[in-house]
């Protein structure tokens, strides 16, 4: 029997038609949409199912609708009689993480990432902040581009993805001088995302502020089974930890890398990305080309998971 580790993606792997498979084939899945639309008071589902891109790609509908998406995946799963013993999620997915392990229900979570988004874009006007992928350099190295690079303003690791791929946040011209500054050093490349905010760094602080009033006035229980965490990439199985860490989160880096790698020596033997894309198996193959991994986003992908168990 394998040892199972659920993972969620974030923001960015958001597409037009995410989810609807999933909805039209198992009703588990549809009750989790239609919850999702009652609680927000919109239909999220329909800008899931048919976008369009530009609306989905707003912070404050992109995090609810992966959330959504991931949930839904992960009911199915359930439905079948598939648990994970342990589960992580890459930044907004810590949540759908969360609501997998029972620790906050679906409402309270799509509440609570629709504010998160919004709060988050509130804290940066467009422009002032951005966020750049370092590719072939070790943390260490971004460390020092990043202290060289920021000249009294603000830039730092923003993703610790894997050994190779490390994502930079903070004011534009630092994450700018820093990029230079990276390929000058010998990163395999240096490129500028286009994202509409610089998540995960000290820029984020009133965001922190915001969403830390909202979390203590939210019920949060005990896993069912122990979660990763963002910040510090360890295990997490009391309620404080969890609220605690997702405070956090907001302008730590997301030490994806490390929490792969707890995992493993955990002896998780297979990796299941629930919710829509293959970003973290991608990043999986980075971290231990050995590690299998699979993905839950639609019914043909769903099969292959079912035989795997």
């Amino acid at each position: 029997m394998s040892k199972a580790a659920f993972l969620f993606p974030g923001q960015g792997s958001q597409y037009p038609g995410m989810g609807r498979d999933l909805a039209e084939n198992f009703p588990a899945a549809r009750q989790v949409f239609d919850e999702a639309d009652r609680a927000l008071g919109f239909a999220l589902s329909k800008l899931c199912f048919e976008g369009p891109a530009e609306e989905l790609q707003l912070t404050a509908n992109t995090q609810p609708a992966i959330l959504s998406v991931s949930a839904a995946a992960a009911a199915v799963l359930a439905e079948k009689g598939i648990a994970p013993a342990f589960v992580a999620g890459h930044s907004l997915g810590e949540y759908s993480a969360l609501v997998t392990a029972k620790s906050i229900t679906l409402e309270a979570a799509l509440v609570l990432v629709r504010k998160r988004g919004q709060y988050m874009q509130d804290a940066v006007p467009v422009g002032v902040g951005t966020m750049a992928a370092l590719l072939g350099m070790h943390s260490a190295a971004v460390d020092a581009v990043c202290a060289d690079a920021a000249h009294g303003e603000v830039v730092s690791a923003a993703n610790l993805n894997s050994p190779g791929q490390i994502v930079i946040a903070g004011n534009a011209e630092a994450v700018a001088r820093a990029v230079d500054l990276a390929k000058a050093r010998g990163a395999k490349r240096a490129i500028l995302l286009n994202v509409s905010a610089p998540f995960h760094c000290a820029l984020m602080k009133p965001a922190a502020d915001r969403l830390a009033v909202e979390l203590d006035a939210s019920e949060i229980r005990e896993p069912a089974v122990p979660l990763v965490n963002n910040a510090d990439a360890q295990l997490v199985r009391s309620a404080d930890a969890v609220r605690d860490g997702l405070k956090r989160q907001v302008t730590s880096p997301v030490r994806w890398a490390e929490s792969m790698s707890r995992l493993l020596a955990e002896g998780v033997d297979l990796f299941v990305e629930v919710g829509p894309g293959k970003v973290l198996s991608g990043l999986m193959r980075q971290i231990n080309r050995e590690a299998r991994c699979l993905h839950v986003e639609d019914s043909a992908s769903l099969s292959e998971v079912l035989a795997a168990f």
